[in-house]
């Protein structure tokens, strides 16, 4: 089904992505220097959780060189959404930009740059579907940024939560929160797929 709505200039760069990631991670690339992509089955995730929702608002914080954004942006365009995506690094956002417009997604795909503790706060509400994908020691953080942004009903998908350890706790408080239904899926470096309740 995913390939149907997929064209070939996104399924391109995709492609593409999925190599770069591979060879870097063969090569041992510095962890900080690699595009850390979320992979092809998170992805697909990512998009189903988007494409059915018409008029849907995106925000990701982590944009890296865009290969996120290209399934979430692939996936707005069906029904007429968009992604706002956040990075500082000035090589992944030269990189983004480029991958973006290789896959004619710069329609529904908005890249802001700086620091997203900081440029956070400054978005307006309105965001239907949040994707965390940052610094692990700003999750927390950039949880609680990212729900003053949403309305009851919104998903907040946070990357890495089975990879790295030290997001445990990040997915406890998230089912531990009355206010929240959350699960971990073991997709990928495994999401936890929050849904705000109020």
């Amino acid at each position: 089904m995913v390939g149907s709505v997929l064209d070939d200039r996104v399924r391109t760069v995709l492609a593409r992505l999925e190599e770069q990631d591979e060879r870097e991670r063969a090569e041992d690339v510095p962890y900080a220097e690699r595009s850390l992509a979320v992979g092809p089955h998170a992805g697909r995730l990512l998009f189903a959780l988007v494409a059915p929702n018409a008029g849907c608002e995106v925000l990701e914080v982590g944009g890296s060189r865009g290969y996120s954004t290209i399934w979430l942006a692939a996936a707005a365009r069906i029904l007429g959404g968009r992604v706002v995506s956040l990075e500082q690094d000035p090589k992944k956002i030269e990189a983004w930009r480029r991958n973006i417009a290789d896959a004619g997604l710069e329609e529904w795909a908005e890249l802001i740059e700086g620091d997203a503790l900081a440029t956070l706060e400054q978005l307006e509400e309105g965001f239907d579907v949040v994707f965390i994908d940052a610094w692990k020691d700003d999750y927390n953080r950039v949880f609680e940024l990212a729900r003053q942004k949403v309305e009851p009903g919104a998903v907040i998908v946070a990357d890495n939560v089975v990879s790295h350890a030290s997001l445990a706790a990040y997915s406890e408080a998230r089912q531990s929160d009355p206010t929240l239904t959350s699960v971990t899926v073991p997709v990928g470096s495994g999401l936890e797929v929050t849904t705000v309740l109020r």
